[in-house]
């Protein structure tokens, strides 16, 4: 009897020792995790999911920034990293779970929100890795820091955390990895790029001044509203024919405000820009084209010069994310070894914009990778291609990850890639 009850605990052991198995235990519990979170303070949820697995907790870190320290023996120290907010977006996709959440904004207006970037989808699949890895100390020594990182959809999280001291008050990491749902993988599927992956981001303001007057005598006034039309219009060269054609560059207007009436001049205009590159000098060059441009513009008017437009570069900015080639290769062939290889694709870089970027531009130079997660059903992604239709893109209120299978293919593809960098 004795050598049965040790056989059937030795097999049970060996049954639960691979991350595969313990996605399995704890699948159901994360699709429930993950409803939850779809409309709750996330910050508080995954601090008390970490303490139950015995992470050391800090929260508060920059903000609702939370550091999970779990250690096992000497070894390397790997970050993993998830997003915890969510975005003034009014859910459509009518799944029973969702969001009906309203919060008030920072000028006080109610709005509804959903994590219609997939942060719930990385989340659970954070929480599930976190599960796995405390379950699975005896194949792997080193340290994980797990980061809950807040605000990234505003790009300001990461380096609220790093001056918070992230890396000087807790472990620093020798390498750090993150997921993010994809919008048109299918799910069970990881896409890696390497190199660069995401863009630099940044947001632009021109506020172009004029002389008002009546619309009947624009001869009186100078008009902002025309030469912001000049200005909307001469920004388009800068691409076109300042950037070397390969340099990936965007310059995009995306919203102009003026005027109140049809008959009056009116004696101002603003106008809203994103601005998107990969290179520090790219994007530095495409900031001094918008600057030279719009003052340009403004002479050939002969504005006056206490009517001169202004360029206001914001301090909420992402830099571009670059996925180190050689921990992209560890990283690819460890989740091949995990879901298959046939599964890890290789995606082509896109010029959205994450502050992931912001813990490897630190002096340490910390080497990244942040790799893409399938989250819709194959029929889906296969109907869609055939029509040459768009999936819902992530932050349309229409977005809708399949939760069972994506959060399954985040914790084992997590877990294997984390246990695999503490073993090489």
């Amino acid at each position: 009897m004795e050598f049965i009850c040790l056989f059937l605990l030795i097999t049970s052991s060996l049954l639960a020792a691979d991350p595969a198995s313990v996605v399995k235990q704890e699948l159901p519990s994360l699709v429930s995790l993950y409803q939850e979170l779809h409309e709750s303070e996330t910050a508080a949820i995954i601090a008390k999911e970490l303490r139950a697995v015995g992470l050391e907790v800090t929260e508060k870190v920059g903000g609702h920034g939370i550091v999970g320290v779990l250690k096992n023996g000497d070894g390397p120290v790997i970050m993993v990293r998830t997003d915890l907010d969510a975005l003034p977006v009014k859910e459509q996709t009518g799944a029973p779970y969702a969001s009906t959440k309203i919060v008030k904004d920072d000028l006080g207006r109610e709005v509804n929100v959903m994590h219609a970037c997939g942060h719930d989808i990385h989340m659970a699949s954070f929480v599930g890795t976190a599960r796995a890895l405390s379950q699975l100390r005896d194949q792997w020594k080193g340290t994980v820091v797990m980061i809950g990182q807040h605000a990234e959809e505003r790009v300001i999280g990461a380096r609220l955390m790093l001056r918070a001291g992230l890396f000087s008050k807790f472990p620093k990491p020798d390498k750090a990895i993150a997921l993010h749902c994809s919008a048109d993988m299918v799910h069970g599927t990881v896409g890696i790029v390497e190199g660069y992956a995401l863009a630099n981001s940044d947001t632009l303001e021109v506020v172009v001044r004029g002389v008002g007057g009546h619309g009947s005598m624009p001869h009186l006034t100078k008009d902002p509203i025309v030469l912001a039309a000049q200005i909307v219009i001469a920004l388009q060269t800068i691409v076109s024919r300042e950037v070397k054609p390969g340099d990936p560059a965007v310059v995009t207007v995306g919203s102009i405000h003026g005027g109140t009436k049809g008959n009056i001049i009116s004696d101002e205009v603003r106008l809203q820009l994103t601005v998107r590159s990969y290179k520090t000098e790219t994007r530095q060059h495409l900031i001094d084209s918008i600057k030279r441009i719009v003052q340009a513009q403004a002479e050939s008017a002969n504005m006056p010069a206490d009517k001169m437009p202004e360029v206001i570069v914001s301090d909420d900015h992402a830099r571009a994310l670059y996925n180190q080639p050689a921990l992209c290769a560890d990283v690819r062939q460890m989740i091949g070894a995990a879901i298959g290889a046939d599964n890890v694709l290789t995606r082509e870089p896109v010029m959205g914009a994450e502050d992931f970027s912001e813990y490897g531009m630190t002096k340490d130079k910390v080497p990244l990778c942040m790799f893409w997660l399938g989250t819709q059903p194959p029929n889906v992604v296969a109907e869609a291609k055939a029509k040459g239709v768009t999936l819902p893109s992530l932050h349309s209120p229409y977005f809708k990850p399949i939760p069972e299978p994506s959060i399954e293919t985040g914790v084992k593809a997590m877990t294997s890639a984390v246990i695999g960098l503490m073993k090489k």
